[in-house]
């Protein structure tokens, strides 16, 4: 974040502008519809500030800046054509520690002015921090179209049930589930075709169901949520709906930052892949976490479990589920995209190939007993593909198995690390050699390993992140190209 993003009170407060020509007419405009105390030092006015001037809109010095006029100020803009009086406005402003901005010149400026969709009392504002203003200005023209234009009136009916909000509803999290229910209700429909009054009645009739509810809320609500592999385009738009409804987020070590930052902001995030305070415990138990989730439910929070790939496939979802059932407590399960599939794509392998694999086995890595207790014969199969979660430790013990039970050493295999994000690193080997590539590439989770011809592809059809890197092996070579 390069700016710091916020709104100014400037009604009745001075904001002084240097330059008087079409470029500071803009900013004059943006600041009437604000109602500050405008002060215009320049030589010369073009037609709009003129008339403004006549209007008693604003003040006007008629001459070169000089420092003085910074006096009492609580913003500047420098307007100018001549870079030599901008920077000299922009000095000034920053001894006297008064916020400036220097039009197209975001090196200069202390703030900056963003592209607005006004839809008064809401305000959007749309920031490029001044590297693309016309990338900006696009993206307002596109909010511009698709907000209703009484999308403020709306704002301003919230504004009227504040108060009595806050009388009815005692607690901070039944008033945010109320206003998040009146904004998709039939008093914001009515809102839309200009029933003001319908609206009213609407709200008070919504505001009567919740304050009934909230005193016969005893619990909350658990939301089991696949993250997907780590790349916040991956998620459904159910679980981005649900991470900006959730007051506290449970989440795994493995689901990215960028995931997290689509949670509402004052919403609680526990890693819950992370130690139990004041335990010394190196990691918490399943269990712990089971427990960690049915209490917060039972005390009336609304509780997003956000899991990295898809809660029920190597997620432990179906322990948590079951730990909410036998508790009776409300949940919703909403699938991610697996890993499997989502790094398979991000590295350009087909799971499945009419000419190579007519069956896809997902199969966990993780912990020597999984090791132990898995079907090797079965899974050395030829003409299959089988894509190993977790267990990078363990890369070593699946090629020794996997070729003891008859698959060849030659197999083509991928390994793809943090798949779907910007730092993606695929590695194509042999099964014979993943041992020792795997050791020479440092490999760390989160990876994913697939073994079978398909794995060729990732050399001829990536498409994402850094090219694979491959070994030069006379023992097979890339199907693609024939």
């Amino acid at each position: 974040m390069e700016y710091f993003p916020l709104f100014a009170e400037v009604r009745g407060r001075r904001v002084v502008v240097v330059g008087g020509g079409e470029v500071a007419s803009r900013k004059i405009a943006l600041l009437k519809r604000a109602g500050a105390a405008i002060r215009v030092v320049a030589p010369a006015l073009d037609h709009h500030v003129s008339d403004w001037l006549q209007q008693g809109a604003l003040t006007h010095i008629a001459r070169e800046f000089e420092t003085s006029d910074l006096d009492e100020a609580w913003l500047v803009v420098a307007a100018t054509n001549d870079p030599r009086v901008n920077q000299q406005v922009s000095e000034a402003a920053e001894a006297r520690r008064i916020w400036c901005n220097v039009v197209d010149a975001p090196e200069q400026c202390s703030f900056i002015t963003p592209a607005i969709v006004d839809r008064s009392p809401l305000m959007i504002a749309i920031s490029s921090a001044g590297a693309a203003p016309v990338l900006a200005r696009m993206w307002r023209e596109r909010l511009e179209r698709q907000l209703h234009p009484r999308l403020g009136d709306l704002a301003l009916l919230a504004r009227r049930w504040r108060g009595r909000v806050k009388r009815a509803l005692g607690s901070l999290s039944a008033r945010r589930r109320f206003w998040e229910a009146l904004f998709d209700s039939p008093a914001a429909a009515a809102i839309e075709r200009g029933r003001t009054q319908t609206a009213v009645r609407e709200t008070g009739t919504l505001l009567r169901q919740h304050r009934n509810d909230e005193r016969s809320r005893q619990t909350g609500e658990a939301w089991l949520v696949g993250a997907g592999p780590g790349d916040p385009g991956l998620l459904t738009i159910r679980a981005q709906a649900l991470l900006q409804r959730a007051d506290i987020v449970l989440h795994d070590r493995l689901v990215s930052d960028e995931v997290l930052e689509l949670a509402r902001r004052d919403a609680e995030l526990i890693d819950v892949g992370k130690p139990i305070p004041g335990t010394g415990n190196a990691n918490r138990v399943q269990s712990d976490t089971n427990a960690l989730l049915v209490k917060l439910v039972r005390e009336g929070h609304r509780v997003c479990r956000l899991k990295g790939g898809d809660p029920f496939i190597f997620g432990r979802g179906g322990e948590e589920v079951q730990a909410l059932v036998d508790a009776g407590l409300p949940f919703q399960i909403v699938p991610g995209i697996t890993a499997a599939a989502a790094c398979g794509a991000y590295a350009g392998i087909p799971l499945t190939h009419r000419d190579y694999s007519q069956s896809v086995a997902l199969v966990t890595a993780h912990g020597k007993r999984n090791v132990d207790n898995l079907d090797w014969a079965s899974l050395a199969r030829d003409r299959q593909t089988l894509a190993f979660y977790m267990g990078v430790s363990r890369y070593g013990q699946v090629s020794a198995r996997l070729i003891a039970h008859g698959r060849a050493a030659s197999t083509p295999v991928a390994i793809v690390e943090r798949g779907s994000l910007p730092t993606q690193r695929v590695i194509v080997t042999t099964l014979g050699d993943l041992p020792t590539r795997t050791h020479e590439a440092e490999i760390q989770a989160p990876a994913i390993l697939y073994v079978g011809e398909v794995a060729q592809y990732a050399l001829s059809q990536h498409w994402f992140g850094q090219p694979p890197v491959s070994i030069d092996s006379p023992e097979w070579r890339v199907a693609a190209t024939g």
